[in-house]
């Protein structure tokens, strides 16, 4: 009687398999697999533009807010073996006085923004967050442009806790951000 063959075991994705991957999609190592995904639709890019855009004067350039941050559109990040592009991240200046050279980050960023997509969604949520979770990122947001709504979570201990959730037309203050009012809306405009 033959026995079943085993799966022969997966190779783990590389970074030379990532830089294969085309321009125009976005690439991401996690847990070993490669991923990629289409750019983002229009909804998607206007809600990241527009929240760079609201947080970038008062908490990178600290016109009209305190300053004392570097925030950034789709860094790639190297978290050990794992290769993120997050919408969105910043890093508190006393942690990274200096943008480094090169052409990714190791260190990890103090905030998170994700732009929810359907295509998107569970591995931003599901695989993504745990990663975040254990390079001890304080603070998440979880944009849904679809949905109209914004979901702050901050770290507690090992796993996130839902601080406060947002929808619509809501004006927030909502960490690590608080400083300054930010108008939902602006982020759904068509």
């Amino acid at each position: 009687m033959l026995e079943p063959m085993a799966d022969p075991p997966k190779r783990h994705a590389t970074y030379e398999d990532l830089l294969a991957v085309p321009d125009h999609r976005v690439a991401e190592i996690i847990d070993g697999v490669l991923e990629t995904q289409p750019r983002p639709a229009i909804p998607h890019a206007n809600a990241a533009t527009t929240l760079g855009e609201a947080l970038g004067p008062p908490f990178r350039r600290g016109r009209g807010g305190p300053g004392g941050w570097i925030l950034l559109f789709e860094p790639e990040l190297h978290l050990r073996a794992d290769i993120l592009v997050p919408d969105l991240a910043g890093w508190r200046r006393e942690r990274m006085p200096e943008l480094p050279q090169g052409a990714y980050f190791e260190l990890a960023p103090d905030w998170v923004g994700e732009v929810l997509s359907p295509s998107t969604l569970a591995q931003d949520r599901v695989r993504k967050l745990p990663i975040y979770a254990r390079e001890r990122v304080a603070h998440v947001w979880f944009i849904d442009p679809i949905a109209r709504t914004l979901e702050v979570l901050r770290l507690d201990g090992e796993t996130y806790r839902v601080m406060s959730t947002h929808a619509h037309d809501d004006v927030v203050r909502a960490e690590p951000f608080a400083a300054i009012e930010l108008a939902l809306a602006v982020l759904w405009e068509r």
